[in-house]
């Protein structure tokens, strides 16, 4: 029973997390690059025309904006981050979600202290009388 390294004996699925497999070509790499920077600049055009027009509903604004915003990041993740569900995607899905609990705690707890510090705040007309 002999152990070869020899990369055209490896079975196809097996590579490392982040290893892109043999079967992509450069054609079909530029190709979803492309495809990618297609749909984000949309989704950018489409983001400043509505903000310019009058198609969507004004206090819903930021709404749409938001979810075009979550669109473009889907976009980016796909097509340019190659994020998938695959099993092969584990490591980044795990850092990817790590990256953003980070962001929503100092998000989160950095708005939890401006509140409480606002709350706590004397008001300007007492300070103003403090100065005098």
């Amino acid at each position: 029973m002999s152990e070869t390294t020899d990369p055209d004996e490896i079975m196809a699925g097996d590579i490392a997390p982040g290893d892109e497999e043999a079967s992509d070509t450069e054609e079909t790499s530029v190709v979803s690059y492309l495809i990618g920077l297609g749909l984000a600049t949309v989704l950018t055009g489409v983001s400043f025309y509505i903000c310019r027009s009058t198609l969507v509903w004004q206090p819903s604004l930021p709404v749409a904006l938001a979810v075009l915003a979550v669109a473009q990041m889907g976009v980016h993740l796909a097509f340019f981050l190659h994020i998938t569900t695959g099993p092969d995607n584990v490591n980044n899905v795990m850092a990817l979600a790590f990256g953003v609990l980070i962001v929503l705690l100092i998000m989160t707890g950095s708005l939890w202290i401006m509140s409480h510090l606002n709350h706590n705040m004397m008001p300007m007309a007492q300070i103003m009388q403090m100065q005098r």
